[in-house]
């Protein structure tokens, strides 16, 4: 027993500290590429005509795939962005995944939508299909709605819209975003341009909870008001700014976010589509699609574009909150379970060699390592053997480190382009990234601990609803 302890002791001492400093430095090193990309990025975009590519009849067209489920507060104000976007060649397909409110029926109304025989053939699995709906108004030609019963899942509901696809790239979203008008063709330029085939491309996502949206259009960028909201703009900005960007650079992302996602439909059909029982779904696909591209040893790139093309709805309140975060914890270890034959191995080169042992030791680990050492230090507090001025200065490294990559992302992502409405809010922000360790940090710790706990005990665990506020709409004067 005495040598466990001093085991255990070890561990914490010893092991966790190098491991921490490594997490750190690595954090550090992804910032610093991360902005290194951002002003290349900047820089070679800054004087770019996008004029050809919009008046090009030989772009590649585009799907706009966005799933719903009970989105009655949002879906009229969502299908107007999609169809508005600025792009020669699109069509926008909205899955009702078997809402039960009048999400279907606002549609109807609204587009004078009427059901329409449709040649219907199920490339990649998903629950039926009972009725595809079009316009009699010319002026939404565009617009098709699928009606399915619910699958239970995002994922399910993205592979209906897959199979009723006509285009070569389709663009998966959600009904509540507020996409740029520009999004279809910023996001589209990697695939023409680059020399090597881009399965995939991601885009920055921001939260629109305080936003100010007229018709579909943001017109009021605004730092959220309410408590999670807050906190979870700042996470937002480190993910998608700093660590997203870094991962681009060397063609290692393992994720590109279910908001806004450009994907090769072809690359995605010969993986096999969405995982309709997966919780992590985003994740899950990118992991196969590259799995697939190094089996049949074909070169590709996934890449990120880091302009806040997308703006959405997260949880306000505590029990969504829960869930997504416990959901999002259980698709993480789903996915690193499923695909562990990646884990070192160098056929997948980088992506197994360096992105998956990541994603395993860094944000898997990394709970369960945090909620270890909590554990530990508060049985040395309750035995008297807690080294007070060492667990201070520890403490206090740990928590200056943590602010600090949260101030150069605020601050880079103010420099680079992200105007808010005023110079006050940023100043918000630094201040929430003070409080962020102490009074949100936790939350997420024990959600992370809690989907981990579902995962290991094969506990089921429902999607739920995400309750939608809907957006602030600007009034006229």
């Amino acid at each position: 027993m005495e040598a466990f302890s001093e085991w255990i002791a070890f561990f914490f001492e010893y092991a966790i500290f190098y491991y921490g400093m490594f997490l750190m430095f690595s954090y550090l090193m992804l910032a610093i590429f991360s902005i290194i990309e951002i002003n290349k990025y900047n820089r070679r975009n800054r004087y770019i005509n996008y004029t050809p590519l919009l008046n090009s009849p030989h772009v590649p067209g585009i799907s706009v795939i966005a799933p719903a489920f009970n989105e009655g507060a949002v879906i009229k104000n969502g299908v107007h962005t999609l169809l508005s976007l600025n792009y020669p060649k699109f069509e926008v397909i909205i899955v009702n995944d078997g809402s039960t409110d009048d999400s279907l029926q606002q549609l109807i109304d609204e587009y004078d939508l009427v059901v329409v025989n449709f040649f219907y053939r199920e490339k990649v699995k998903c629950q039926p299909v009972k009725s595809v709906y079009k316009s009699t108004n010319p002026v939404y030609s565009k617009l098709i709605v699928v009606d399915k019963e619910n699958g239970q899942s995002k994922a399910d509901a993205s592979n209906a819209g897959i199979n009723v696809s006509s285009y070569p790239l389709f663009l998966c979203t959600d009904i509540d975003c507020i996409l740029h008008k520009d999004t279809l063709v910023k996001m589209v330029k990697p695939f023409v341009e680059e020399k090597t085939r881009v399965i995939a491309t991601g885009a920055v996502i921001r939260i629109s909870n305080s936003c100010e949206v007229e018709n579909g259009y943001l017109q009021k960028v605004r730092v959220p008001k309410q408590y999670l909201p807050l906190f979870q703009e700042l996470e937002y900005i480190r993910a998608f700014l700093l660590g997203r960007m870094a991962w681009s650079k060397i063609n290692a992302l393992m994720l590109v976010s279910g908001g806004i996602g450009l994907f090769d439909k072809e690359i995605v059909l010969a993986a096999g589509g969405y995982d309709h029982a997966s919780f992590g779904e985003d994740m899950e696909l990118i992991s196969r699609m590259r799995m697939w591209m190094h089996d049949n040893k074909q070169k590709y790139l996934v890449t990120y574009i880091p302009e806040s093309l997308c703006y959405t709805e997260v949880p306000a309140s505590l029990n969504v909150f829960a869930r997504q975060r416990t959901r999002w914890a259980k698709g993480l270890a789903q996915t690193l379970w499923i695909h562990k034959k990646i884990f070192f191995n160098p056929k997948y080169k980088i992506f197994g060699l360096l992105t998956f042992p990541y994603w395993v030791f860094f944000e898997w680990l990394a709970p369960l390592i945090e909620a270890g050492g909590v554990i530990y230090y508060v049985y040395l507090i309750i035995t008297g053997q807690i080294n007070w001025p060492y667990a201070i200065v520890l403490l206090l490294f740990i928590y200056s480190f943590s602010v600090m990559i949260t101030l150069i992302s605020i601050l880079w992502d103010d420099f680079a382009g992200m105007k808010y409405t005023r110079k006050r809010e940023v100043l918000k922000l630094c201040l929430a990234a003070a409080a962020e360790p102490f009074a949100y940090h936790p939350l997420v710790l024990f959600f992370s601990l809690r989907g981990n706990w579902f995962f290991f005990t094969n506990k089921k665990l429902s999607w739920g609803v995400m309750t939608r506020i809907g957006f602030k709409n600007k009034t006229a004067h």
